[in-house]
């Protein structure tokens, strides 16, 4: 074939061009976030990393709003060493803090930063060597019944799901959680507001417990079941823990609304 028989489709050939282009400056973009988000990650580990720091984010993870002087106590380090730790966690989106009047608060950033704290509890907990650790009042009161950020946690919180579940009111699974329509029917009969379409949280989904190994129910539904149960009086904190202790009021509420039985040394879904 001659040349002059040969032709080039030069708007075709623009077209691969600048879709070269593109792809070129996309491959730029994602390689450019990967090496961002390594260097965060490095940044976020080092935080995590230091006993303080840790300690802080362990106890913000029940839910309260805690100040310097709070969290200085806990993690037994000065004021003064307090207010840097927590300087360099609230720089790195760990915490955030709220002035009122002249005490400033601090709290778990957002929920996606009390997955990570929960998700290194369950893999310090499940996959790392065991550890000796003597029995203790305070460690039973955890395993029994917590908060996980803003959702129950422990014995409790998983009898609870696992209630739920056995009424067919949510479906939990490796993939995630939803609310049945016999559910939602429930949680409108019992007036517990799940927020459906307010939220950019994921609506309803099942969180590893690290102290039961099995599900209990985290995302905008735990969180507006645990929100309801401390303005029931159902709940109240135990102060300078994650650990909750159930009301009597709440005992009768979850055993006849929610089938939830609960003794002094188990807790259990009632058939």
């Amino acid at each position: 074939m001659s040349w002059r028989h040969a032709t080039i489709d030069w708007s075709f050939a623009c077209s691969a061009a600048t879709e070269l282009e593109v792809l070129v400056r996309l491959v730029g973009v994602v390689s450019t976030d990967a090496m961002v988000a390594a260097a965060n990650l490095v940044e976020i580990a080092a935080l995590v990393g230091d006993t303080a720091r840790a300690t802080v984010l362990n106890a913000l993870m029940g839910g309260q709003a805690l100040t310097t002087s709070e969290l200085a106590a806990i993690a037994g380090v000065a004021k003064s060493t307090m207010s840097e730790h927590l300087s360099r966690l609230e720089r790195a989106g760990l915490v955030s803090s709220t002035v009122h009047r002249q005490f400033k608060y601090y709290r778990i950033a957002s929920p996606r930063v009390a997955a990570m704290m929960e998700s290194i509890k369950v893999v310090a907990a499940i996959d790392c060597p065991p550890r000796y650790q003597p029995k203790s009042a305070k460690d039973d009161a955890l395993r029994s019944a917590r908060t996980c950020y803003d959702h129950f946690a422990g014995r409790f919180g998983v009898a609870l799901a696992d209630a739920l579940v056995a009424r067919d009111f949510i479906e939990l699974n490796d993939c995630g959680g939803e609310v049945t329509p016999a559910g939602v029917a429930f949680f409108r009969d019992q007036k517990v507001e799940l927020d459906a379409g307010r939220s950019k949280r994921v609506f309803c989904r099942p969180c590893l417990d690290w102290s039961e190994r099995r599900y209990h129910i985290a995302g905008t539904v735990g969180a507006c079941l645990c929100r309801t149960a401390y303005e029931r009086g159902w709940v109240t904190r135990i102060p300078g823990t994650r650990a909750i202790s159930i009301t009597t009021a709440g005992r009768q509420a979850f055993r006849d609304v929610f089938y939830v039985e609960m003794a002094d040394t188990t807790t259990r879904a009632s058939a």
